[in-house]
């Protein structure tokens, strides 16, 4: 990560006559390259970065839909629930395809050390695709196939991205404007109310420029404010928190790109889930999945933000984020990026596509479990796994004061559509899989017996 401390940006901010709302900002291109980083993120390394730096207490912790608590549990569960060490820390600190791009930066928010390529030194290894590269800081990394150790390093060919004199993801002679929902354009001699209109600022009588500093603070402020709120920069800017009124809310419908329509095959469920459910409230109690479903939750955690926007056609709910991908693709003209392939590696980088549910190719050889099985475990409605057992299921009950014949249990196949639609719900539920499978439709109501 950057020196944090000295790292500083001025923004020259528009805000209307009331001083209530940010219109608008203009920026340099090392703060729009730092507003760009957020979609090359994995989100397990969103979720780490806010832990850090906002800590646990009750306060100041901060809680993305489901995310937060997939991530929870699964840094509380034991290391012999996975294939090996090393496959619990690469889920726990995924990888950005964008790690070298990210240290580039004035200020980098990832907290990520340089990344090392490891192979394995047993041949066998390498023959499979997804074992025999280990990417780590360091050679204490084991293959998440056989479990030896893997010390010698190779280089990475990265001839693609090389430095240069423009900037990390943009050029470095443009500034941009960007909107209070974060939609941004470059700052260029077009005319005013065409800018306007693609900020989605309508009135500007009565305007006050004003220049605002940001630091390392306000930089994680706007990455939690992306996540969760409509109006970051007045958030931050102006302290004009609403609350819950401008937090994103989970739309039940998927939206998938295009080219994701014509590969999909709905007809195709490769996972089991087993709803366990209480009849006289129609509601879920958890669920049960087999190893295969609960190492697709957490591989939800390595996709990248700009991975889920291209997976959800740019309708993940979070509507900052949604601006911003939205303003990569369709208002960044190429030549005000830093390469040409930048932003083809943008909108077509997608760990979520080469995994298992159409999604996932089952018994693919190539395909390497990060979670140890055979094994069962049960996921709450916010996504926590914890090991699954009679025990443990009973002791739910009891808790909830629940009688057995008041239990309904309902088996439903994962297939694309219902894993898209659980890393939809994910990022702004807290009941994820009721929001994202639509469970109180499943669990039917059944009438009260006569006694």
């Amino acid at each position: 990560m950057s020196n944090t401390n000295e790292v500083e940006f001025t923004l020259k901010v528009m805000i209307n006559k009331h001083k209530t709302k940010v219109l608008f900002a203009e920026i340099d291109s090392n703060f729009a390259d730092v507003l760009l980083s957020f979609l090359t993120l994995p989100l397990g390394t969103i979720i780490k970065v806010l832990k850090k730096h906002y800590g646990e207490d009750q306060e100041t912790r901060v809680n993305i839909g489901s995310i937060t608590t997939l991530y929870n549990g699964l840094a509380n569960l034991d290391i012999d629930h996975f294939e090996t060490e090393a496959a619990k820390e690469m889920l726990l600190d995924p990888i950005s395809a964008f790690d070298a791009e990210c240290r580039k930066l004035k200020l980098d928010i990832s907290d990520t050390n340089p990344t090392k390529y490891y192979p394995c030194q047993d041949w066998f290894c390498r023959f499979f695709r997804w074992s025999n590269i280990s990417m780590h800081s360091d050679n204490t990394g084991r293959c998440s196939r056989c479990g030896k150790m893997m010390t010698k390093e190779v280089r990475a060919d990265q001839k693609s991205r090389e430095d240069g004199d423009s900037g990390v993801f943009t050029i470095n002679t443009v500034s941009f404007l960007i909107s209070d929902d974060l939609m941004m354009v470059p700052n260029v001699a077009v005319p005013t109310v065409k800018t306007l209109r693609n900020l989605g600022i309508t009135n500007i009588d009565g305007a006050e420029l004003m220049n605002v500093t940001f630091g390392f603070i306000e930089v994680m402020d706007l990455l939690k404010g992306s996540l969760l709120s409509r109006t970051p920069l007045t958030d931050i800017i102006l302290d004009k928190r609403e609350g819950n009124s401008t937090k994103p809310n989970f739309q039940p419908e998927i939206l998938l790109s295009h080219e994701k329509e014509k590969e999909a095959n709905f007809s195709s469920k490769n996972l089991l889930l087993k709803l366990i459910g209480q009849r006289s409230t129609n509601k879920l109690l958890f669920a049960q999945g087999d190893e295969a479903f609960i190492d697709f939750l957490f591989r939800l955690l390595t996709i990248p933000l700009g991975g889920v926007e291209r997976l959800l056609g740019g309708n993940t709910c979070l509507r900052s984020i949604d601006n911003l991908y939205r303003s990569v693709t369709n208002l960044i003209d190429g030549k005000y990026l830093a390469t040409p392939d930048i932003k083809t590696a943008w909108l077509t980088y997608s760990d979520f596509g080469n995994q298992p549910v159409a999604i996932y190719a089952q018994g693919d050889r190539n395909y390497v479990n990060f979670v140890k099985g055979p094994k069962m475990c049960m996921v709450s409605d916010d996504l926590t796994v914890t090991p699954s057992s009679m025990s443990s299921s009973l002791s739910i009950l009891s808790e909830l004061n629940i009688k057995v014949s008041d239990v309904e249990t309902v088996e439903m196949q994962i297939g694309l559509h219902e894993g898209l639609s659980i890393l939809k719900a994910s990022l702004t539920s807290a009941s994820a899989l009721t929001d994202a499978l639509k469970i109180n439709h499943m669990i039917k109501k059944q009438p009260k017996q006569e006694h």
